[in-house]
């Protein structure tokens, strides 16, 4: 590549946050790291991440959103089971 192209090449946006690995989400969740590998593979949890060549990534902002989404309410509890 020469100069100009070089410098025509838009940079990236910066990430507002840096992906997690696996091992930091599963100690995070205290569950093993070889079970977000099933839960990737069998689709059982809608858990979101991101694939880089061989690499699995997860974004902090999706593990928190699928944790809101897996929080359950006491009070919604009692009255589902009137």
């Amino acid at each position: 590549m020469t100069e100009t192209t070089l410098r025509s090449i838009s940079p990236l946006p910066p990430f507002s946050t840096d992906l997690l690995t696996p091992d930091q989400v599963a100690a995070t969740l205290g569950l093993s790291h070889r079970t977000l590998a099933a839960w990737r593979s069998s689709r059982r949890n809608p858990l979101p991440y991101v694939k880089v060549g061989s690499r699995v990534r997860y974004r902090p902002k999706d593990v928190s959103t699928w944790l809101e989404s897996r929080t359950h309410r006491a009070a919604a509890t009692a009255r589902n089971e009137k």
